[in-house]
C-alpha cells in the first residue's frame, strides 16, 4: 500500500483553507461484519478549488462527500469547516451548515415534476440567506429560455442543469457533486460539466466532483485518488482544461 502523501508537499492554492480533515474514519457495523468505509483520511480543501475524486466503487469517495456535506457523522478523526467542528456539531448546527454553505448535485435530478424550472430553483432561494434569483441561476447554466418549462419538457441534460442551478442559487461556499453525469450521454455530460465549471469559476465555490471517469480529471485543479478508504495519491494539475476540450 502506498502511504498517504503529505498534502503540504503539493503546491499551495492561491486561496485559503476551508476544510481540515485529519485521521478521518467511518465504520459501519461491528465485529467481523464491520465495514471500514474511511480508514484515516488526511486532506486540506481550499476555497475556489475544483477537485475530482477518483477511485473504484467502495473506495470511500461517497462516504467522504457525505461527511463533508454534513449528511453523516464520522466515527473518529477531525473534520472541521472553518471554525465549525463537524464531528461534534449538533443537528441544528448541521442543518444551518447544509442550508447556508453547501450545495448538492447528485446523479439523479430530484426535481419536482409539477413545478417549472424556475419554481424548482425557487424552493431553495426562498430559504437561503443571500440567494441569487432563480432566473439568474438558470441563466448561469444557459437555461434562460426554459424558465417556465416543466421537467417532463426538458432533456436529461437540461434537468441536470436545473439541479445545478438549484444548488448554486444560494451561493454556497461548497458544491458537492456525486456522479453528476452518470446518467447522461457523453455530449450532454460535457455540457453539464461546463455548467459546473462555470459556477466554480464565477462564484468561487469549492467544488468536489466524484466520478469513475478518469478523463474528467483534466478539468480539475486537483485530483485525489481513493483506495480502500484512504487517499492513495493526489496531484495538482498545472493548468485546468476546459470541459469542452476533454478527449472522450
Amino acid at each position: 500500500m502506498i502511504s498517504d502523501p503529505d498534502p503540504d508537499r503539493l503546491p499551495p492554492p492561491a486561496q485559503g483553507r476551508i476544510f481540515t480533515v485529519r485521521g478521518l474514519t467511518k465504520t459501519y457495523g461491528e465485529g467481523e461484519a464491520a465495514v471500514h468505509a474511511l480508514a484515516g483520511v488526511d486532506l486540506d480543501l481550499h476555497a475556489g478549488e475544483l477537485i475530482v475524486l477518483l477511485g473504484p466503487s467502495g473506495s470511500g469517495k461517497t462516504t467522504l462527500l457525505n461527511q463533508i456535506g454534513g449528511l453523516d457523522i464520522p466515527t473518529s478523526g477531525e473534520l472541521r469547516y472553518r471554525d465549525l467542528d463537524l464531528t461534534c456539531a449538533n443537528e441544528d448546527d448541521l442543518t444551518r451548515y447544509r442550508r447556508d454553505s453547501v450545495g448538492f448535485i447528485f446523479q439523479f435530478y430530484n426535481l419536482i415534476p409539477s413545478l417549472t424550472a424556475r419554481e424548482n430553483v425557487g424552493l431553495i432561494t426562498e430559504i437561503a440567506r443571500d440567494p441569487m434569483s432563480p432566473e439568474d441561476a438558470l441563466h448561469m447554466v444557459h437555461l434562460g429560455a426554459r424558465l417556465d418549462h416543466f421537467p417532463a419538457q426538458l432533456s436529461g441534460g437540461e434537468q441536470q442543469r436545473v439541479a445545478i442551478a438549484r444548488a448554486i442559487a444560494k451561493r454556497p461556499e461548497v458544491l458537492l457533486c456525486d456522479e453528476p453525469t452518470g446518467a447522461l450521454d457523453v455530449r450532454t455530460g460535457i455540457v453539464v460539466l461546463e455548467a459546473i465549471e462555470r459556477a466554480n469559476r464565477e462564484l468561487g465555490t469549492l467544488t468536489i466532483i466524484i466520478t469513475h471517469n478518469a478523463v474528467m480529471a483534466d478539468m480539475a485543479d486537483r485530483v485525489i485518488h481513493f483506495s480502500d478508504g484512504r487517499v492513495h495519491h493526489q496531484r495538482r494539475n498545472p493548468r485546468r482544461a476546459a470541459p469542452a476540450t476533454l478527449s472522450w
